[in-house]
């Protein structure tokens, strides 16, 4: 059965695109359309389902992986066949995998607390008398959060259980505990060795051991210790580095006995960074000079059976009439066929629909890395490309969420961007690019620009402000300025209040209503003229004016006594409340009776009265 996108899986699962492909399985995002979730499928490879045993296993260790409901474990959901291809439904993780942050660079406090999380997966698992026996970092998965989780539970078990009839050992060489290499029986102590390894590599960016060809790297994992980790990163501090060295003994007795006694020499050297030396965690005393003399005869036997199970190892991993099939996943056809020929194998090729790019190589088997006889078959399914319509309905004003299922549904990726729109509603699609109606090849990529509602701008506040600097700052926001003036008692110009306030937001070129003093003031002089003193003042501020000025003038007019004979400015002016307002109040004085004139010596001698200039007659002004 070949899988391709869109494929209904029984009733429950729809195929949405293949995210990978290994040794084992080819792995897949699918659509749960029972639940509404999305899940990965890992299908088992079709050379895999003609071992009864095999299957067997596998469904099951599947059962068993099922079983671990964990937070540092991918949750394994369902397991089924479908027209002879076994799969197993899992957690889809959305984040990196362990590797590529590694290749990315880790401190070592990262590396640490990422490979505590994996321990603690791989206790619980143990705990359930699962063993993994294929950790690495490719089968760790951290999402955004950096919670890790390990993934390929009960598979690996079943698939590198035991060395298979062509003589390969399944797995990754470089993560493979030596009792694996040799093809011994496999306990959960070869997991810990396999962490070791991961903790080695998220700490110093390489794996201890490399090698050309994994029967050089198999030799090495044997027989070499590894440098020690500090000596390729000097940040490491010595007790990390003696839990490393430990965690990599060749022995599995010692190695950490479990999870949680790792999970303690981790804190010892978290709590103890400087504690150093490999002898910190050295499970054995060296044996006294007496007794290994005594021994010497079985140390020689035991470095006999060592060379044996090498020679072993080298008959199991080497057949001269196999080699390795290259990857040529995604080259182009012609390119992937002169590879495959060039390392001996008979290509045959065949086209389908799919959506991986036209003319590339979407499919092979065998999957490359296994190890077939030269001169063999290997089949290629070569893409010939598939377009799809990006929709016109259901699309343009839905909810974005909506908007993302229909065209997920058409097989094309989904990629979002908020923009201001001011006549959809926030939240909804305001277009697409590429537009409606347009062909794209499947699986591309759309962009769905989603209406985070009306632009808008932030008022500035003015008030305060002089006319010309307020409208600067209101157009510069991209807003009307209305201005209005209106008498007050501030210069003139100057801001006296806008709406909307400063600091709201209103909708890009809305209008902001501006007022400003005019400077003619607010207070309007009333007639107090002939008002007594008390009732003038009193009037007068009743109408605004802060700033009065009494003076009192001598008045012969009884009439006039205490009451404003004179006002300045005239009734009616307007002015602002702190400009001076001068009355002048009468103040009674007798008037003068005039003398009987004297007849002068001189008759041409008569003295005329003198008048001061300004005065009224008949008055004398003085101040209060």
């Amino acid at each position: 059965m070949r899988l391709v996108a869109g494929l209904e899986i029984g009733t429950r699962y729809r195929l949405v695109r293949r995210v990978g492909s290994g040794g084992m399985a080819d792995v897949w995002s699918a659509d749960d359309q029972m639940l509404g979730r999305q899940v990965a499928l890992k299908f088992l490879h079709e050379r895999f389902a003609a071992d009864e045993q095999f299957v067997e296993r596998f469904r099951r260790e599947a059962q068993s992986a099922a079983g671990l409901q964990h937070p540092n474990i991918v949750s394994v959901y369902d397991r089924g066949e479908h027209e002879g291809r076994y799969f197993i439904a899992m957690e889809y993780v959305q984040g990196a995998s362990l590797k590529d942050l590694i290749e990315r660079g880790l401190s070592p406090a990262e590396a640490v607390e990422i490979v505590r999380q994996v321990l603690i997966g791989t206790r619980f698992a143990h705990s359930k008398g699962i063993v993994h026996r294929d950790l690495k970092p490719h089968n760790v998965l951290v999402d955004a959060e950096g919670r890790a989780r390990v993934t390929d539970f009960g598979i690996a078990r079943a698939g590198a259980s035991e060395i298979t009839q062509t003589g390969s050992v399944l797995g990754t060489a470089q993560y493979l505990s030596p009792e694996q290499a040799q093809g011994l029986e496999t306990t959960a102590s070869a997991d810990i060795y396999s962490v070791g390894v991961i903790l080695y590599e998220a700490l110093t960016g390489q794996v201890p051991f490399e090698a050309e060809t994994a029967v050089a790297i198999a030799l090495k994992q044997i027989s070499e210790p590894p440098v020690p980790p500090r000596q390729v990163n000097p940040e490491i501090p010595p007790a990390l580095d003696a839990v490393v060295l430990k965690a990599l003994a060749k022995d599995p007795k010692d190695r950490f006995a479990d999870a949680t006694e790792f999970l303690r020499a981790l804190d010892a050297a978290e709590a103890n960074p400087a504690a150093g030396g490999t002898a910190v965690y050295a499970p054995v005393d060296p044996l006294p000079e007496e007794e290994e003399k005594d021994n010497r005869w079985k140390w020689i036997a035991l470095a006999i059976l060592a060379l044996l199970i090498i020679a072993g190892v080298i008959f199991a991993l080497t057949r001269p009439e196999q080699v390795l099939v290259p990857s040529v996943i995604g080259a182009d056809r012609q390119v992937a066929t002169d590879e495959l020929e060039g390392a001996g194998f008979e290509v045959v090729a065949s086209d389908f629909e799919s959506c991986d790019e036209p003319n590339t190589v979407s499919e092979m088997d065998p999957p490359a890395g296994e190890r077939v006889d030269k001169g063999s078959e290997v089949e290629i399914s070569v893409s010939l490309g598939q377009e799809v319509l990006i929709p016109t309905n259901g699309v343009i004003d839905e909810p974005a969420a909506d908007a993302t299922k229909k065209l997920q549904n058409e097989e094309l990726q989904v990629r979002s961007e908020e923009v201001n729109s001011n006549g959809v509603k926030s939240g909804n699609v305001v277009d697409t690019v590429p537009a409606p109606g347009t062909k794209v090849q499947c699986e591309s990529e759309v962009l769905i620009q989603i209406s985070k509602g009306a632009k808008v701008s932030t008022v500035p506040d003015v008030v305060g402000l002089q006319e010309t600097e307020a409208r600067t700052q209101i157009e510069g926001a991209g807003l009307l300025f209305n201005v209005e003036e209106e008498d007050s008692d501030l210069p003139e110009g100057q801001v006296i209040e806008q709406n909307p306030g400063g600091g709201s937001e209103v909708k890009k070129g809305s209008t902001i209503d501006v007022t400003v003093s005019n400077g003619a003031g607010t207070v309007v002089i009333p007639d107090v003229e002939g008002q007594p003193e008390d009732t003038a003042i009193n009037a007068l501020r009743s109408r605004g004016a802060a700033n009065i000025d009494v003076i009192r003038q001598d008045t012969e007019d009884p009439s006039l006594d205490g009451r404003v004979i004179s006002q300045a400015p005239s009734p009616g002016t307007q002015i602002r409340a702190t400009d001076k307002v001068t009355i002048y109040v009468g103040v009674f004085v007798e008037p003068e009776v005039p003398e009987e004139p004297v007849e002068p010596e001189d008759p041409d001698a008569e003295e005329t009265p003198r008048q001061v200039p300004g005065a009224v007659p008949g008055t004398k002004g003085r101040r209060r």
